[in-house]
Formats: C-alpha cells, sequence, structure tokens
C-alpha cells in the first residue's frame, strides 16, 4: 500500500497517466495539489491583505469543485478528467486562501 492511498481514491478512470503509469492521484487531487503549492508560492512572494472578500473569494473558488464532485458522486452526471483538474484548480486556490486566513486569525488573535 503507498502513502498515497490515505490522500485519495486514486481511481484509474479518474487519474491522469504518464508514459503509462498512473499518476500518484486523482485528476481533481492533481489540480488541489499544484495550485495549492502554487499558491502558497506565489502569496510569499506577493504577500495578500486578507479580509472578508479573500474569504468569500476562496469559498467562491471551492463552490465549481464542489459541484462538480457532488453531481458527480449523486450520479446525476459523469465528470471527466480535464474538468476535475480544473476543478481542483480552482479548489486548491480557494482551500489555500481559507486556510491562510484562518491562520492569520488565531496567529493574531491568540498568539
Amino acid at each position: 500500500m503507498s502513502v498515497f492511498d490515505y490522500i485519495c481514491h486514486r481511481r484509474p478512470e479518474r487519474s491522469f497517466f504518464y508514459k503509462g503509469k498512473q499518476f500518484p492521484v486523482c485528476a481533481r487531487c492533481t489540480g488541489f495539489y499544484i495550485s495549492g503549492i502554487a499558491t502558497i508560492i506565489l502569496i510569499n512572494l506577493f504577500p495578500i491583505t486578507y479580509s472578508l472578500t479573500t474569504l468569500l473569494l476562496g469559498i467562491i473558488l471551492l463552490i465549481p469543485c464542489a459541484i462538480d464532485g457532488f453531481t458527480q458522486l449523486f450520479e446525476m452526471r459523469e465528470s471527466n478528467n480535464t474538468l476535475r483538474f480544473i476543478t481542483g484548480i480552482l479548489g486548491g486556490i480557494g482551500l489555500i486562501f481559507i486556510y491562510e486566513i484562518i491562520i492569520e486569525f488565531f496567529v493574531f488573535n491568540f498568539l
């Protein structure tokens, strides 16, 4: 068993392949991890001011991923890897914004 089994379902039909080898995570998680890491790097290079607007933007960026995931989960439609990847990218950015706001709140209010 791989460590990646704990962070993603890794279904072959929902994963990218490169030279016949399956990516360690699915298409949506690939988008989440790539955009999450890129967002953390960019936030450190170009600091942003965290506000209610940033929080709302983070939530809005998670909505397409939630819609895609839940409509697929409830078998309303079948998504494809390109859409999963794109919604994962948006969701990763939104999630990092939300995490950063939570961290800022606790650091500045309780430490």
